[in-house]
């Protein structure tokens, strides 16, 4: 929009709608789809597209060299994703079903097939119901530059990239003791993944070519590739150590998988920050505002100001601050709604903290239409919070602020003037947060995209935290 003309008036609910639908990806991909495919009907063409509702589907390429247990990471992660898994085996044994296993080994053995009918298969695989409807993950494909490129050609085109790495000693001793089951294909290790069943057991055989020398020459052979491989995919890529144990290697490949990569999409940070009294809301709240522009909406103060205003709701809700009782839930929405409405929180969007403070005041906020799009949880343990409230007092005579431990008085007069807030006496801090915990559980569950926080560190460190959470897309949680 052009900032020159008039001031657009932007209803909260268009940009809250484009992000909770996606649609500025959903029109990325479609086009995308469009110009790889260059399809005679492109309205057709779309419907069919939106119809298969497939863009959220895994795309994985595990790469690795010999040894480096990528085809146990692959079987994992298909088995977690419910992907469809093409390795070089499997398309080779569907090509030629009558070929017998030795055979079909000495297929893969002479390399008997070309770069392009192997690619075609793999396109013709990539084509059918299941990995269409439920994703894919290749293992160890591409295995050189020049079907990278043919793959590139195609549009077929992976959403993550994972390297295994690992030195070549390690691997070299590693793949002498790989066995394989004939029936399940599963791989075991003489050392580090020897099967309990007795019977798996008995049936494990030794795959051909892991003598010392042939592996050296396989591993040759993958860095001689590799290195030609991986400029096809400098954004995509992951490097995960694969000297480690198995299960670790496999959550990280997992971690990152389920990680989104960051697009053009217009974003308008709607920011909710919870946490007991004491854990920082406040402080993060003003770094968020100052860094990123930001509106800080502290309910707290909203509603003091909302007083201090003289406006109708403020009228309402002076006689609860006379009597020092809660204020409505029904009338601090009130308040919320108004704030949020106006037109610099559309536009620059907004960090909001000290509401909700339960599940039904989070039912409240969402009725309304303001759902926010990050929420953090920030969690100081009792001991901290304690320590950081307890010590607060405050200069009567130029009301500022001091912490015994953290920011002390410069002088012992100043010191002897201080006075602590009843707020913030050792009781009252454990009622609050006794309530908060007791609500929070709740909260955690309603926010289940919330990310938690280790709110008992520097504050700059959370920031760090907080601020990754805001500009990354958030991760696609498998159930």
């Amino acid at each position: 929009m052009d900032a020159t003309t008039a001031p657009h008036i932007i209803p909260p609910e268009m940009p809250q709608y484009g992000e909770e639908n996606h649609i500025f990806e959903l029109m990325q991909a479609m086009l995308e789809q469009l110009l790889i495919h260059q399809p005679k009907e492109p309205i057709s063409f779309m419907i069919e597209h939106l119809q298969r509702n497939n863009d959220h589907v895994p795309k994985i390429v595990i790469l690795g060299p010999p040894a480096s247990g990528k085809t146990t990471i692959a079987m994992w992660l298909s088995k977690h994703l419910n992907s469809s898994l093409l390795t070089r085996d499997n398309l080779i044994a569907r090509q030629f079903p009558h070929v017998a296993f030795e055979a079909s080994k000495h297929y893969q053995r002479i390399k008997m097939i070309s770069n392009t009918l192997f690619i075609q298969l793999l396109q013709e695989r990539l084509g059918e119901e299941d990995c269409i409807r439920r994703g894919w993950i290749l293992d160890g494909i591409p295995e050189t530059r020049e079907q990278a490129l043919m793959i590139q050609s195609l549009g077929l085109i992976p959403k993550h990239i994972i390297m295994l790495k690992a030195p070549d000693t390690v691997l070299i001793e590693r793949n002498l003791g790989k066995r394989i089951d004939p029936q399940t294909g599963e791989i075991y290790h003489t050392t580090f993944d020897w099967p309990s069943d007795p019977d798996v057991q008995n049936r494990l055989v030794e795959p051909a070519g892991i003598s010392e020398l042939e592996t050296a020459q396989k591993l040759l052979d993958y860095h001689r590739n590799i290195i030609r491989i991986l400029p096809s995919y400098p954004k995509i890529l992951k490097t995960i150590s694969a000297d480690q144990p198995c299960v670790d290697v496999f959550y990280q490949a997992l971690t990152y998988v389920q990680s989104n990569h960051r697009t053009n999409a217009p974003f308008t940070p709607r920011v909710l920050l919870c946490g007991p009294q004491g854990s920082g809301k406040s402080l993060q709240a003003a770094l968020l505002a100052q860094k990123y522009g930001l509106v800080n909406v502290c309910c707290g103060q909203l509603l003091k100001e909302t007083v201090a205003d003289k406006s109708s709701f403020g009228e309402l809700i002076e006689p609860f601050f006379e009597k020092k009782v809660t204020v409505p839930d029904s009338i601090i929405i009130k308040v919320l709604v108004q704030r949020l409405e106006k037109q610099d929180c559309v536009q620059k969007g907004w960090v909001l903290h000290g509401f909700p403070r339960d599940l039904d005041q989070a039912q409240m906020l969402k009725k309304v239409g303001f759902s926010p799009n990050r929420v953090f949880f920030l969690n100081v343990p009792l001991d901290s919070i304690i320590e950081r409230l307890t010590l607060r007092r405050t200069d009567p005579v130029t009301g500022e602020r001091f912490h015994l431990m953290y920011k002390p008085p410069p002088t012992m007069e100043i010191q002897a003037r201080l006075l602590q807030n009843p707020k913030d006496s050792e009781e009252q801090i454990k009622l609050e947060m006794d309530l908060f915990y007791r609500n929070s559980a709740e909260l955690e569950q309603f926010y289940r995209q919330a990310i938690i926080l280790n709110g008992d560190q520097d504050p700059y460190t959370v920031f760090e935290y907080i601020e990754s959470g805001i500009i990354n897309p958030l991760p696609t949680k498998v159930s």
